[in-house]
């Protein structure tokens, strides 16, 4: 965890959080499925005018044995889980009229004796069904997503998503108090209408549709539900792009850097990259990355400068160009202890020389190998080792020797802040290419398990956006490597024998094309893997093919 004196903005609590539940009510319509949503009055004190889905707070009698007492519900549903769902469906029928309720004999309560009901507020719901003997249908509604409203929000709702398909006969109608226009839409019938401007929809909604869009049928998205590992959670976090407010999901790139630079949630953090001046994340660390974007830089080479007046150290000052090395020297000046460079690929090093001729600084990293392209070959005043410890001010980096992406790459653990620098070996947005013979397969998966003992949650990569949770990315990352590795053994059975070009359109056919000239590198590296394995062989004129 980031030592607090390090955050540029004091803490400030969010507002605090009112469980809710909500509901989605799904039919089968031609092409695929559509939700029932309403608008919300203009006057209504969340979400006005906004089109969503019927739902509200959890009320005490929501928990209530009195309300188990009028709830079928399945196994694999908790207390908790049969409290928002009985909630979910009570709105569902104050706010639309729509009742997901049994008779005594197990059948669907017709929609005349639904109709029949008090849908008022205090109508007490439960007790109606009591003195019919009727059940909730809690068995037919399934637990779809989990979100907790954004941190700078006012109003905040701790809110359970759940599906369940219409009832059979039933007609909504908006109880014309807080809600309005009962619509029947298609999930993305009504995210192109938002995109026009006339469909009003807040953030977890929008979202909740693109989900939903996946589905082409109702007992799609209900298998979904029944079979999912873990439910989606998300808390969104609010950035400035283009001086405007975006909200982001944790499986989006910019929210780990939000996380790491405003833990409280508020929209203080611009997110958009420039290059003419150093972005502060934390009091002592700054991010200036160069003006190289490309298919294989992202937004640009990212430098880390760290430390503060009186003591900087430099990492990666990147390409060669004195206009961005410039700007580095503008903030460090005649205080710049070292120049580091976590491996010598060209959009890293080259601007170690012209830092060093401004500064007298010394570069510090690990030399090239034989293996390594002679053309960029580079040797550092000092050599780092893995464990080897360097201080700035109050900080401490330490030396962490990780090939793969090449035999000479270092990451760099600030032990006190708990972050890593991970250079090229982990990226926010792609995977890092591996090339043979200095690149290596095994190593690199090697490295990630190694890294994944070491005490950090966030990742500072040397392209894109800060990565939060950084164990579960390296977890991804591993299992997107070994999955590659299979499609990379499979495409050996369909094409025995064949080269790179042949191999590269099986086991990358999700890769864009223009980037099969960097896979064919990757793909190497795989391949070499798996003869190392004993599961491929390679032919004098370098033909692959499997060894089952």
């Amino acid at each position: 965890m980031v030592r607090p004196a390090q955050q540029l903005h004091e803490w400030r609590e969010p507002a605090p959080l009112r469980p809710a539940a909500t509901i989605l009510l799904l039919r089968d319509a031609a092409p695929g499925i559509e939700v029932l949503m309403t608008r919300r009055s203009l006057t209504a004190s969340f979400a006005p005018g906004a089109y969503v889905f019927p739902g509200g707070a959890l009320d005490l009698a929501d928990q209530s044995p009195a309300a188990r007492a009028v709830s079928r519900s399945r196994p694999d549903q908790t207390d908790e889980i049969v409290s928002y769902a009985t909630a979910a469906v009570r709105e569902a029928f104050e706010e639309l009229g729509v009742l997901l309720a049994n008779q005594a004999d197990g059948e669907p309560v017709s929609a005349a004796a639904a109709a029949r009901l008090d849908r008022a507020h205090d109508g007490e719901l439960i007790a109606q069904l009591a003195s019919h003997n009727w059940a909730l249908a809690l068995d037919h509604v399934w637990w779809f997503s989990h979100w907790i409203a954004d941190r700078d929000i006012p109003r905040r709702f701790d809110a359970r998503f759940f599906i369940a398909r219409m009832p059979d006969g039933q007609t909504p109608s908006a109880d014309g108090n807080e809600q309005f226009e009962p619509t029947w839409v298609a999930p993305t019938d009504a995210l192109a209408r938002h995109g026009r401007g006339d469909f009003e929809m807040i953030f977890p909604t929008i979202r909740t549709l693109r989900q939903l869009s996946r589905f082409g049928s109702v007992a799609q998205a209900i298998d979904h539900c029944r079979h999912q590992a873990a439910v989606w959670t998300s808390s969104p976090r609010a950035g400035l792009m283009d001086g405007r407010i975006e909200r982001f999901c944790e499986d989006e790139p910019p929210y780990g850097e939000l996380e790491l630079v405003v833990p409280d949630g508020r929209p203080l953090h611009s997110l958009d990259w420039q290059h003419e001046h150093p972005v502060q994340l934390l009091k002592n660390l700054w991010r200036l990355t160069a003006p190289n974007p490309g298919r294989m830089t992202g937004p640009g080479t990212n430098c880390y400068i760290i430390g503060g007046p009186g003591e900087y150290l430099v990492i990666d000052p990147g390409p060669e160009d004195f206009a961005h090395v410039a700007r580095i020297h503008a903030l460090v000046g005649k205080d710049l202890k070292a120049i580091l460079c976590t491996h010598a690929h060209q959009d890293h090093v080259p601007g170690a020389a012209i830092l060093q001729s401004l500064t007298g600084a010394p570069t510090l990293g690990r030399p090239t190998g034989p293996d390594f392209a002679p053309e960029w070959k580079w040797v550092p005043d000092r050599t780092l080792h893995d464990g080897d410890r360097i201080t700035v001010g109050d900080t401490t980096l330490r030396v962490i020797h990780t090939p793969g992406h090449t035999e000479h790459h270092l990451c760099l653990l600030l032990e006190e802040d708990e972050l890593l620098l991970s250079g090229d070996h982990i990226l926010n947005g792609s995977t890092t290419v591996i090339t043979p013979p200095d690149g290596n397969m095994r190593d690199y998966l090697a490295s990630l398990e190694r890294l994944k003992a070491e005490r950090f949650d966030t990742i500072l990569p040397a392209h894109g956006h800060v990565l939060g949770r950084a164990k579960l990315e390296i977890d991804r990352l591993i299992a997107h490597r070994l999955k590659r590795e299979s499609k990379v053994f499979a495409a050996l059975h369909a094409r025995p024998r064949g080269t790179l070009d042949d191999l590269v359109e099986i086991a990358y056919d999700d890769t864009p094309k223009v980037l099969w000239g960097a896979a064919k590198r990757s793909l190497l590296a795989h391949l070499l893997k798996l003869r190392e394995d004993g599961r491929a062989e390679q032919t004098d004129d370098n033909r692959w093919y499997p060894r089952d």
